[in-house]
């Protein structure tokens, strides 16, 4: 009956209903909250921005979703695995790396010849190709059990997924971070350091 009234009272002061995805539980007291997931790369940003980017959300684990954890370029020699887990260590924030997550080869090779016919770099991308995007989907996404990685991010601090290019339409953290808001009722925000 509570549950009525408070639903009965919220449309009667126009107030959006309360999300229906059921809660993630947490521990072995099954204590519930929403998850907050944000999206980073790497490409425009130094270690100075970056980590200050991950501070700004209280982030506890950082998730690399890529096949390689190094990145092209002398001014990203921060953002290889050991600089990168060193620094984070230091900052307090856990380093994972989930190449389940990645794109294959393939998918890559598919994006990068897109980015050809179109005369875009690869640092230089500001989206995805449909089919990429499409095989992604369903190549990794539909692959995997997203839950359990949900279930086990730190308790009341961020996680990021972290991949190199700069804005998250650009990359496919962002469709992971939607699959993650669709199928775990994560929030999800997009950091550009």
């Amino acid at each position: 009956m509570r549950g009525a009234v408070t639903s009965l009272t919220r449309l009667l002061m126009n107030e959006p209903p309360r999300s229906r995805l059921p809660p993630m539980s947490v521990g072995r007291a099954h204590r519930s909250y929403v998850r907050r997931v944000a999206t980073i790369g790497v490409y425009e940003g130094d270690l100075a921005s970056f980590l200050g980017a991950l501070r700004s959300e209280d982030l506890g684990l950082l998730l690399v979703v890529r096949q390689r954890q190094g990145v092209r370029g002398r001014e990203y020699a921060w953002a290889n695995a050991q600089r990168l887990e060193a620094a984070l260590q230091e900052a307090g924030i856990e380093y994972r790396h989930h190449k389940e997550l990645a794109p294959t080869t393939e998918l890559r090779q598919l994006q990068y010849a897109e980015d050809d016919r179109v005369g875009v770099g690869k640092r230089s991308r500001r989206e995805l190709a449909p089919a990429y995007v499409e095989r992604y989907r369903r190549e990794v996404l539909d692959q995997v059990d997203l839950r359990p990685i949900v279930e086990s991010m730190p308790d009341g601090r961020a996680t990021a997924l972290l991949g190199v290019e700069r804005d998250p339409e650009a990359c496919h953290r962002s469709l992971l971070a939607e699959e993650m808001r669709a199928t775990c009722g994560v929030d999800v925000v997009h950091l550009r350091p």
